[in-house]
Parts: structure tokens; sequence; C-alpha cells
């Protein structure tokens, strides 16, 4: 089956759906996604937490321009819930503890009693401080993706999954791209594949950027029957970012917050590399370990400057990068979006030129 588009977008995560949804406001856009079920990778995966000082100072650009849409510009209904975010310092952290809130807006110090108040299975004698953003609110993922999949849909556009890319290529009339039922042809090609991007780039001749897929791990744990209140608890974790955990049906979500490189591939976690994050989080904690409920692990795809990678390719005519959105590709979509279709549609835009910079994908080509 042959068909042709004005833009294909490879990837069927949240970083591929919403830049299609939003495309499709002007052009006709076919998305391509490999799994049978859209985000099935590091979208079905993520922690879902909404952190505007996250990030480098690229990120919180975009996680501040991403804040509006999810919290109803985008849907027409908030995807955004009330949690907060609570980091940690230990007796000996004081000059971690001391440069995060120095380097962020909207934080509370807060003192040993007031973190254990927020969370009471907290070790006060073995905490320095704490820092909250109040702020920080769930993310509804399934919600914000089945969204822009009807938008998407709504505006014409169409996805075609369980339809793994095969060949790309380019001649004078644009891009081709084949799966094994179909073949697909349009000048623009927007790689939203996640951390399948530079292989998607091999197979097109583009030069690859450099991405390291990074698993990250986590668990559910029951917490004992006696501990009340816990679901209206903050996100918390070390102030080092070694551990953390949030409040998740029927007990916590426990990560060990590892950053172990690896090839692309449906993730799964390391036994050890969870049990050493769980010495971590016992350590701050009075309640028992007792056995995961389940335990999971996706990817979360960095370049080196672990900024995202949004632009034309410089040695590719029609090839667009969307990729390299590590942890923070739930929270930072609308923005990324948004910039993804004001890039490839030439349209003019108010988006900060130096915010264009930070991401381009000429960057890492000097």
């Amino acid at each position: 089956m042959s068909d042709t588009a004005d833009i294909i977008v490879i990837g069927g995560g949240i970083a591929g759906i919403s830049a299609a949804a939003e495309l499709a406001r002007d052009v006709r856009v076919v998305v391509v996604e490999g799994e049978a079920h859209l985000g099935y990778h590091a979208t079905g995966r993520s922690a879902a937490i909404y952190v505007r000082n996250y990030g480098n100072a690229t990120l919180r650009a975009l996680n501040a321009l991403s804040h509006a849409p999810l919290a109803g510009e985008l849907l027409g209904q908030n995807v955004l819930y009330p949690r907060g975010e609570l980091l940690i310092a230990k007796r000996d952290e004081a000059s971690a503890f001391e440069a995060h809130l120095a380097d962020t807006d909207g934080i509370e110090r807060l003192t040993p009693a007031e973190v254990t108040a927020l969370v009471p299975i907290l070790r006060k004698e073995r905490i320095l401080g704490g820092a909250i953003e109040r702020d920080a609110q769930d993310i509804d993922v399934d919600r914000l993706l089945q969204g822009c999949v009807r938008l998407l849909r709504d505006r014409g556009g169409t996805i075609r999954q369980g339809a793994p890319v095969t060949k790309i290529q380019r001649d004078a009339s644009g891009w081709t791209v084949e799966t094994a039922t179909s073949r697909l042809s349009a000048p623009i090609v927007v790689n939203a594949a996640g951390a399948w991007a530079d292989h998607i780039a091999a197979m097109a001749g583009v030069r690859p950027i450099g991405l390291q897929p990074m698993r990250r791990s986590a668990v559910i744990m029951a917490l004992p029957d006696d501990i009340a209140g816990h679901k209206t608890w903050p996100l918390f974790g070390s102030i080092h970012e070694t551990w953390y955990a949030k409040p998740m049906a029927p007990g916590l979500m426990i990560s060990p917050a590892d950053e172990d490189p690896v090839d692309p591939q449906d993730a799964w976690p390391d036994d050890m590399v969870l049990a050493e994050g769980l010495y971590r989080f016992e350590e701050m904690v009075d309640i028992p370990i007792t056995r995961p409920l389940r335990s999971w692990a996706g990817l979360r795809s960095f370049v080196p400057d672990r900024s995202p990678v949004v632009g034309f390719a410089p040695d590719a005519e029609g090839f667009f990068w969307l990729a390299a959105q590590g942890g923070y590709g739930v929270q930072t979509s609308p923005a990324l979006a948004h910039i993804c279709r004001t890039l490839c549609l030439a349209q003019s835009s108010d988006i900060d030129p130096a915010l264009l910079a930070s991401l381009s994908p000429a960057r890492l080509m000097t």
C-alpha cells in the first residue's frame, strides 16, 4: 500500500503524537509506530510528574511554556493534579542543599520537623533539611496521550501502529518511509523515535546525534496497614537524586534513580540495581522494606548536554529531529510540539531564538 502525506512522524510516544496533533492543524500527517500500542516505552513508564525546576536552563524554559497547555489550554481539560516535590538533604549534604536552593525558584526550605510532618516515615535524626516545590504536580499521562490522539484524528491525521520502519530513503521528490505493509512519501520526516532515534537516522543516511538511552527502574511497594494519609504525600527523594518515592496505589513507587547506559530495547530492571536503591531508601525511613509487588524499567535518552534535540538536520533536507527528551519528555511535550510545528512549517513565532539555538541539532555537529 502506497500513500502520501505532507509530514511523516516516526514514533507514537507522547513526543510524536503531540507533535503530529499540532502539525495536523495545517497539514496532512501520518504517524508510524513500530509497537502495537502507543506510548509503549518511555511514555508509558514515566514517573508522571510536572516539576518546573527540573532540568537545565533549556528544560526549565520548556517546562514553563508547557504548564498552561497541560493545565487545560491544550485539551480543554486539566491533566495536572496536586502533588509537590520534596528533596531531602542528609546531615553531610549541606553544600548540595544550599546549591539546590540557590539555583531554583519557588522552592521553600523546610526544617527536619517540617519534612517529617509531610512524610512521617522519614527519619528526622538523619535529615539536615528539605526543599519543597509545592507547585509540582502529577500528570495524567494516559489522559494527555489519548487526548492528543483524539486531536490528531479530529484534524485528519492518521496513525499506523504495529508498523516498524524497514527502510527510509530520499530522492528529488522527498522522503519515502517503508514498513512491512506500506510505503509512505512526504517532503518532511519527523524523527520522534525515542531511544531508537539514532537508529532511524542511520537508516536514512543522516548523521546521528550521539543519543544514549539510560535505564530507569522502579518498584511498587506496599506500606504497613497502620500508615494512613500517604496518598497526599509529595514525591520525595534524595537531594543527590540517588532514590525517590511517590505515592502510587497500593503503596509507594520507589526508584533507585538509576541511569545505566543501555542499547535501545524493551527495558527491564536489574535486580541488583533495585536492591541497592531500596537500601538507600531504607536508610532514610523507619518502615520495613517488603517484597515489591511489581517492578519495571524504562529508557531516558540523552545527548551529552542533556537538552532535547529539535530542528532540521543540517546534513539532510526535510529530516527533522524531535529527540533526546531524557526524563522530561512528558512534561515538555506541549512546548516541543509547538516548536516542532513552528519550525517544520516555517511559521512566525515569538519563541526565544536562544531557546531554539539550545535545541538545534546543529549545536552537536561542530
